[in-house]
């Protein structure tokens, strides 16, 4: 007998049972409730969106590299490896681990909160703020909704999810010095250096192993 396809409906289910979601899901919902309560819509607003759309490929990148791809270091007796970093390379170990997938819920105890602190103290005006706290948590359910379909055994159907899905697979079965955005394809990779036609990059030994310093957990 052959194998039911595995659907949008299955992984949105899977996807719901994880913390990751619903503690972003939960942040989104407040932040528009608070947005609605405050009104004060200026034409300002309406930048915050553009601006934020535009820069996050950008922003995705410098994450994946420097904080997910960081290299365990010491300083005297100090070892400063922090948790993302860690569960990521478990990540690249087990790509297909679902747990794995997802942003820790214990990172998320700390973002989502400094989050919420920029979105009352880095902005002109209250409603300026909680435009921007709006338009993060919806990217971040973007964010983790594209990852975990990426990983999951859902099939492309369209040509822009086809791109952005083999984009993503190519930097963790093909080589992670390359490909680093996740809800875009040659976006910000392609600026920045990381986009290489990838026939012509060789298969990296560690690409399943970060710095070659993790086992799976």
């Amino acid at each position: 007998m052959s194998r039911r396809p595995f659907t949008l409906a299955d992984a949105g289910r899977e996807f719901w049972r994880h913390p990751s979601p619903w503690l972003i899901g939960g942040t989104l919902l407040i932040a528009v409730c608070a947005r609605m309560s405050v009104g004060d819509w200026q034409r300002t607003d309406a930048l915050v969106p553009v601006t934020m759309i535009a820069v996050f490929p950008f922003v995705e990148w410098v994450i994946h590299v420097c904080i997910l791809h960081w290299r365990p270091r010491r300083i005297g007796r100090l070892r400063i490896d922090p948790l993302l970093a860690r569960k990521h390379r478990d990540h690249h170990v087990d790509p297909r681990r679902i747990p794995l997938i997802f942003i820790p819920w214990q990172a998320l105890l700390w973002i989502l909160p400094v989050a919420v602190g920029a979105a009352l103290l880095a902005f002109p005006r209250p409603g300026m703020g909680l435009t921007f706290l709006v338009c993060l948590t919806v990217l971040g359910l973007a964010y983790e909704w594209c990852h975990y379909l990426i990983h999951s055994d859902y099939k492309p159907k369209t040509a822009a999810y086809r791109a952005v899905w083999r984009n993503h697979r190519q930097h963790h079965f093909k080589n992670e010095h390359y490909w680093f955005t996740v809800t875009s394809a040659g976006t910000a990779d392609r600026v920045l250096g990381t986009c290489p036609d990838p026939a012509t990059v060789s298969t990296s030994p560690t690409a399943r192993n970060l710095h070659a310093t993790t086992t799976a957990r």
